[in-house]
């Protein structure tokens, strides 16, 4: 390549990364992973104006561009303001504006659709918007409907497998969903493949604590609310107006330890051993195994829970913190179609919120 083309190609490049502009919410491990991606060809193309953890943010240029952001804004930084965050944005001559949700906040979740409704793009892993009521869902949608703005969710369920690209292309073409059935969690997924009734099931859950499979509070997985959600997301992208107190859900920890605190809850977490090791007495006596399922049918019941499956069964083999997806349709009825793989990772994670950011990109750009 001759200097002049070298010179335009790099112009080229540069002009196209200042036509992108996105606000990181949350430098958390999913956070942190996606700010790390900025720093690969993958992520070259986004310009980043503004990155915030829950108590200090930046959009400071020359601090903006420390690979060490994350690290500095855990001990200061400006103030917390998401109004700063966003003028950020506006002050960018930037056609295409991302705001990146990488957080968990229910209260941030809440502001998606204000955020549509103004014009910005929203890309996200928290569930708790597309996965909360029913109304949080409908205004999503009628904020997409009349913004021109996008949404970009596979992060909120499969950590990124194309579980709801794959949904979604499928109504689109006429198919309908039948039934819908899985492993939707990959602590969930690790503990049960991993528990054979040897080791105590809390020595397991101890341990994928420590390994980073489960959240920082196990009961957040244990609740089996977080399944519930990523259910009620795919069971509303294929039509069916489930209200989150459709789904029935078992929380796999006894009540008396729903409510302490973490550190007396982990001391107790013992109590959790002779009910699961009954389960497992009993699903080794019908020949199977445990697993803990997400389930819809064609009429839109749905229910999550710790279900017997036998060894035929598509969720039987399943190791790691592997998710399954099931999906019978109308075209793919006599065998559902089956999407599966890792479902838990910052590493995964945050892959599927920067390919949502190049999906905005690459019609708008």
């Amino acid at each position: 390549m001759n200097v002049a083309v070298e010179h335009a190609a790099g112009h080229v490049q540069r002009s196209a990364k200042l036509d992108r502009a996105v606000v990181l919410l949350g430098t958390g491990v999913v956070g942190g992973a996606w700010l790390r991606l900025l720093n690969t060809p993958a992520g070259s193309s986004v310009h980043l104006v503004g990155a915030a953890n829950s108590r200090w943010q930046q959009t400071q240029p020359d601090q903006l561009a420390d690979s060490r952001i994350r690290e500095r804004l855990r001990t200061g930084g400006e103030a917390r303001d998401n109004q700063a965050l966003l003028a950020a944005l506006d002050a960018s001559p930037a056609r295409v504006k991302v705001v990146v949700d990488a957080t968990a906040s229910e209260t941030l979740a809440g502001t998606h659709a204000h955020w549509l409704s103004h014009g910005y793009h929203v890309v996200t892993a928290n569930k708790s918007a597309s996965g909360g009521n029913l109304a949080g869902w409908n205004a999503l949608r009628a904020a997409l409907q009349h913004s021109g703005s996008q949404y970009g969710d596979a992060a909120t369920v499969g950590a990124g497998l194309p579980v709801l690209s794959s949904l979604r292309r499928l109504r689109a073409g006429g198919d309908e969903l039948l039934a819908l059935e899985g492993v939707f969690s990959g602590s969930l997924s690790w503990l049960f493949s991993e528990y054979d009734g040897r080791v105590p099931f809390s020595v397991l859950l101890c341990r994928a604590r420590e390994l980073g499979y489960s959240e920082p509070d196990p009961r957040d997985d244990l609740s089996g609310q977080d399944v519930a959600r990523k259910l009620l997301i795919l069971a509303r992208s294929a039509g069916f107006a489930l209200e989150s107190g459709d789904v029935e859900v078992e929380n796999l920890v006894p009540e008396a330890l729903r409510s302490l605190p973490l550190e007396v809850f982990l001391e107790r977490v013992h109590e959790l051993d002779e009910s699961l090791a009954a389960r497992h007495a009993e699903a080794l006596a019908q020949g199977g195994m445990l697993r803990y399922l997400a389930q819809l049918d064609r009429h839109g019941r749905a229910r999550v829970g710790l279900r017997i499956v036998q060894p035929g069964h598509p969720a039987a083999p399943l190791s790691g913190t592997d998710n399954q997806f099931a999906l019978t349709t109308s075209r793919y009825n006599v065998q559902p179609l089956v999407i599966q793989g890792p479902g838990a990772g910052a590493e995964v994670t945050a892959q599927a919120l920067l390919g949502d950011i190049l999906e905005i990109i690459r019609p708008l750009a």
